[in-house]
């Protein structure tokens, strides 16, 4: 803070108000913590760094910004607290100087059917008041531009009452929705293949359907063997026209079975109502798999895709609908809406406008407002939350992100670091978990997290400047430098996957031949269409095994043993040695503690307040009964197996007398990704997305396929991680392997036997091949903007 003096007086003691520089953190104890302390300047731009599980995202996000939004909340009446996320007191003994957090983190953004980016930014509520207000003919209030607004029509009498009389008046209601009849506002009407939903050489008692869940023995075959509108023994072949009906379409009708009453609904409906309400992103793997066997999407054929129905269509502006406005690139529609002079909306369009800009500015200018928001990257999700906060005018606020540069070509990190900037500039604090050299340099301030990972984490290695961490002896400083270097000869390719006329997105009818048997790495800035060409345009034949960016799913109970697939082979080794059943080592089954029912934990709900959980008195926190903790394996009960680490565990089930090889196995895998510090125990909740990207990898080393796609796998990785992962794609490919990976990270283009480099720029301005060949030869040309960012990174 600078002050006008007179040079002939002293400066005048600095003002209690301002001596408040800093956010102190004094012992905090969050997850792998142990006893943390630090002092974060407030108005400067602190990255945290360390390796992937070191303890960032629980300084960060579970203690710093956890307790100004608690805080916060606290603030609000109890009766509003009740509406709102409760949440807990982290473990610290200190935490002073905090102000108003607004976090931007990497979660998905909602994965509904209906949810689209216009929808999700409030771009499409401004647009539709816009069409409401100018569009010719005039159809209706801004609901009548809305594809999740149904059109709605009743009438009836209604009872009045005045004094001690009471009179019926006849009454008509009307609602004008913008939603496509015919495809409820979804874009795409389903249509299904019924070979995949039954087999119909069989009866339903022989398990002719074969849908995940409708098992013959299980709930829905009880109800339809019990329903009685057709033989459960007769061959589905054999039915007559009226009984397929009843199966397949019938409409909600309400039956007794076993004495329940029950609603019986035909098999396609309960699948729309069941499987099809979601977003295909959102899916369970299974259901995903099923859905993508059974039902074809295609456009609904009355709105052609644009879920808008006729009449929100037909009104314009200048020619154009709002159906058109939201179809168009984003970039394209900011020009458009400035082009717009209608001063009875001037405040709409000068808020559209920097809406849009923002998008332009943030490097997702390429996306269009119809994009459905489950279809949008992690990087894409965390940018477009960030929209909002653009051109604030709040300061002295905390601005928390994580990993910020995720899924931006090296070309992009430039402009967010610049926004990084700026929003510190304007006198806010900004704290960024980052593992990106680029990112790092940029910062006033580091805490560098580790030395390792898990346990082996959880204290402060160093904080001050980055060239401190330069000078310093921690793993991030010794990698801060690291280089990849260009392969002096590359693997010779034993085929190709031709790719033919690609026109899904922004494609621009591109053929191309995908090198097998070699690492073919496929790059190009955000928006260019490297996911639409390898995921939208790989034949299906080709055995392709793909491992995209979408988040793992899991409870509180799901843990890495169970995710795996690991603790099938534990629990029947266990069984096999102490000669009783399986299911008795499940803490989610036969084995659960019954006071706890295998949680391990008791929760207490405290209404408005954080509900408090303690451990269990009875099984000490170990989800087990006692009597199960009675057998043994190797000397260890299955608790203790589940405290092990993957190193500790890999050992363990190697040799003597625990060796289990189906266990190994998947050990080995886990450990082969990084994971040997993760206990086999450990909620899947608690992971960082580092860790759960590299597990998602370790379990689809497993599957039978020749092709491994693999989207982004550097994200979340520490320096020191990405050249582990190197060593494991190159064993991969050595292994007989073809493994097509889509990177923006230097050191895997560098490490590549084949690039393919799509732009030159995003959304239209891409789509298109701007070279093929090896990474040496894309140096040398230097043609491209990854060819420039490449050449620098390996100082060619």
């Amino acid at each position: 803070m600078s002050m006008a003096t007179r040079p002939d007086t002293p400066s005048p003691a600095v003002h209690a108000a301002d001596s408040h520089g800093l956010i102190r953190v004094q012992g905090v104890r969050e997850n792998n913590l142990k006893n943390v302390s630090v002092e974060i300047p407030k108005r400067r731009l602190t990255v945290f760094t360390g390796v992937s599980g070191s303890g960032k995202s629980s300084l960060v996000f579970a203690t710093i910004a956890a307790e100004s939004q608690r805080l916060i909340n606290e603030t609000y009446s109890a009766f509003l607290q009740g509406f709102m996320p409760t949440l807990a007191r982290p473990d610290v003994d200190v935490l002073d100087g905090l102000t108003t957090a607004i976090i931007v983190d990497q979660q998905p953004m909602g994965a509904d059917v209906r949810s689209t980016v216009g929808t999700a930014t409030d771009a499409n509520a401004m647009l539709r008041i816009l069409f409401s207000r100018l569009g010719q003919p005039h159809i209706g209030p801004p609901n009548a531009f809305s594809f999740n607004v149904a059109s709605v029509r009743a009438s009836g009498a209604i009872t009045v009452e005045r004094g001690s009389s009471s009179k019926p008046v006849k009454q008509t209601f009307t609602r004008t929705g913008g939603m496509c009849p015919h495809c409820e506002g979804r874009g795409a009407v389903t249509d299904f293949d019924r070979s995949q939903l039954y087999d119909d050489s069989k009866s339903l008692n022989e398990g002719a359907l074969t849908i995940p869940g409708y098992s013959a023995d299980g709930w829905y075959g009880r109800i339809f063997t019990g329903c009685g509108f057709f033989d459960p023994d007769k061959p589905i072949r054999d039915y007559t026209e009226t009984e397929l009906h009843d199966l397949l379409y019938k409409e909600p009708t309400k039956i007794k079975v076993e004495g329940t009453n029950l609603t019986y609904e035909g098999v396609i409906p309960k699948i729309q109502k069941t499987f099809l309400v979601k977003d295909r992103e959102a899916m369970q793997p299974h259901i995903r798999a099923f859905v993508d066997r059974a039902v074809t999407f295609t456009a609904c054929p009355q709105c052609d895709g644009t879920r808008l129905s006729e009449a929100a269509r037909s009104s314009k502006i200048k020619g154009i609908s709002i159906a058109d406005a939201c179809a168009m690139q984003i970039s394209d529609l900011a020009e458009w809406v400035r082009g717009l002079d209608e001063p009875s909306v001037a405040p709409l369009l000068a808020s559209l406008a920097h809406t849009l800009d923002s998008f332009v500015e943030i490097g997702l200018g390429y996306l269009s407002l119809d994009r459905s928001s489950g279809t949008l990257s992690g990087g894409e999700a965390q940018r477009t939350k960030m929209i909002r906060h653009l051109g604030s005018s709040l300061t002295d606020v905390t601005y928390v992100f994580d990993e910020p540069t995720i899924g931006l070509h090296p070309h992009d990190i430039q402009r967010m670091n610049d926004l990084l900037l700026r929003l510190r500039d304007k006198g806010n604090t900004v704290l960024v978990v980052e593992h990106k050299p680029e990112t790092i340099a940029i910062a006033d301030h580091v805490v560098d997290l580790g030395p390792g990972a898990g346990a082996a984490g959880g204290t402060v290695c160093f904080e001050g400047t980055v060239e401190g961490l330069r000078a310093g002896d921690t793993v991030t400083g010794r990698h801060l430098d690291d280089r990849a270097a260009l392969k002096e000869t590359v693997r010779t390719p034993t085929g190709a996957v031709q790719i033919r006329g690609a026109n899904a997105h922004n494609l621009c009818d591109v053929d191309v031949d995908v090198p097998l048997g070699v690492l073919t790495v496929v790059t190009g800035v955000a928006g260019s269409g490297k996911s639409s060409l390898i995921h939208g345009s790989l034949p299906a034949d080709a055995g392709v095994v793909s491992i995209d960016q979408s988040a793992i799913r899991g409870s509180r109970r799901s843990n890495p043993a169970t995710y795996t697939g690991l603790l099938d082979p534990i629990r029947k080794a266990f069984a096999k040695a102490n000669n009783v059943k399986p299911g008795l080592f499940s803490a989610n089954s036969e084995g659960a503690c019954p006071n706890c029912n295998g949680a391990g934990v008791i929760d207490t709900d405290l209404a408005m307040m954080a509900g408090v959980s303690v451990p269990c008195e009875e099984c000490e926190g170990k989800r087990f009964q006692a009597s199960v903790l009675e057998h043994h394996l190797g000397g260890r009960d299955i608790s203790e197996v589940l405290a092990m680490s993957v190193a500790e565990a890999e050992e363990f089930f190697g040799a003597g007398e625990a060796r289990t090889p189906a266990a190994h196995k998947i050990l080995g895998r886990l450990a082969d990704v990084g994971l040997g510090y993760l206990t086999l125990g450990q909620p899947l909740t608690t992971l960082s997305g580092g860790e759960r990207q590299r597990l998602k990898l370790a379990t689809h080393m497993a599957e039978k396929g020749g092709v491994y796609v693999l989207d982004e796998p550097t994200t979340g990785l520490h320096l020191a991680d990405v050249e582990q992962l190197l060593g494991l794609l190159d064993r991969l490919v050595d292994s007989g392997k073809s493994v097509i990976v889509i990177e923006h990270h230097q050191a895997v283009m560098a490490h590549a036997d084949w690039i393919v480099d799509l732009g030159p720029g995003a959304g239209h301005d891409g789509g298109r091949i701007v070279f093929e060949g090896t990474p040496a030869d894309l140096v040398a040309a230097r043609s491209t903007l990854t060819g420039e960012h490449l050449a620098a990174y390996v100082g060619a």
